[in-house]
């Protein structure tokens, strides 16, 4: 079992300095109306995984190594025939990051990911979806230092949706800028 004396540096973070200052800014009066961070979900499409299904797997594998924990398979709910996606065929790969994983990814993100991306020039701000939930995409996931870039077969891009209890946008965009989220445009 894990040692219960350790927690996040960004969870330790949140607790200590961004809930005043959220506080301090929106005027809450009660603590639990703090917005915080609910999940992070890592999504992979595989679509070379159609013609084989060892991609699927090495996807599968490389995104477990990001995340720290097994990701479950997204599959075709309707045949395409254009595409030749039959229903039932692996596409795609997910993986669900909540508590403890979801800031110690969070910290990975922002300290070593997206400083690595090529001609990095910020996150747009505008990517909220009106209920306080913020989405971006990384055309590679090599940028994480889980993942050997001599033993991988194929660069992989990735969509990562990060969950927040804010109501706002503007609630979500505070908060994030408390988590030092690189926002270019705000």
């Amino acid at each position: 079992m894990a040692d219960k004396a350790y927690e996040p540096r960004l969870k330790t973070v949140y607790r200590e300095r961004i809930r005043a200052a959220m506080k301090e800014q929106f005027g809450y009066t009660n603590e639990m109306q703090v917005p915080k961070l609910d999940k992070i979900v890592l999504n992979m499409g595989i679509g070379e995984a159609v013609a084989d299904s060892k991609k699927a797997v090495a996807a599968m594998k490389d995104l477990g190594a990001i995340a720290g924990q097994k990701p479950i398979a997204t599959k075709a709910r309707n045949s395409v025939a254009q595409f030749k996606i039959r229903e039932g065929m692996t596409i795609g790969a997910k993986v669900t990051l909540r508590a403890d994983r979801m800031y110690e990814f969070l910290d990975r993100l922002i300290t070593i990911a997206l400083p690595r991306v090529k001609d990095f020039r910020g996150l747009n701000g505008k990517s909220f979806d009106g209920r306080g939930n913020y989405a971006m995409g990384l055309k590679e996931h090599i940028v994480f230092p889980e993942i050997n870039y001599d033993q991988i077969d194929q660069i992989w891009g990735m969509d990562i949706v990060v969950a927040t209890t804010a109501k706002t946008d503007d609630e979500a965009r505070a908060l994030l800028k408390e988590f030092q989220f690189p926002f270019n445009n705000v």
